[in-house]
């Protein structure tokens, strides 16, 4: 899922649990905003996309949903993470896939750090 950013794009790795509701909520939302890159992967063995050192040192900018993400991360990935900016959303795990709360919240705790 890695790719290689040769243009001037942004790469944005959005991480929560499992994979399944918040982080790809995040990545379809901001796939369609210009400049950036998205990808997204969960924290847990049981993730359906698990996080990878290719991912982590892929991305710009790292958001977490949750502060024990961002604590995981910086645990499993340390060697990984490099340059990359790291950003706790504080979104907790109490929405479904796209939930228009859920889209609001994302754009609106995110989209300043694309600005």
């Amino acid at each position: 899922m890695a790719r290689c950013s040769s243009t001037n794009l942004t790469d944005l790795l959005f991480l929560c649990s499992r994979n399944r509701l918040r982080s790809p909520t995040a990545e379809q939302v901001f796939a369609a905003w210009p400049g950036v890159e998205t990808a997204s992967a969960g924290l847990a063995p049981d993730a359906d996309e698990p996080c990878t050192d290719e991912l982590v040192e892929w991305a710009d900018i790292i958001f977490v949903m949750e502060r024990a993400h961002r604590s995981r991360l910086q645990k499993r990935f340390r060697k990984s993470l490099k340059s990359a900016r790291v950003v706790c959303l504080d979104i907790p795990d109490d929405y479904g896939f796209m939930q228009p709360e859920l889209v609001a919240l994302l754009e609106k705790k995110v989209g300043p750090h694309l600005r």
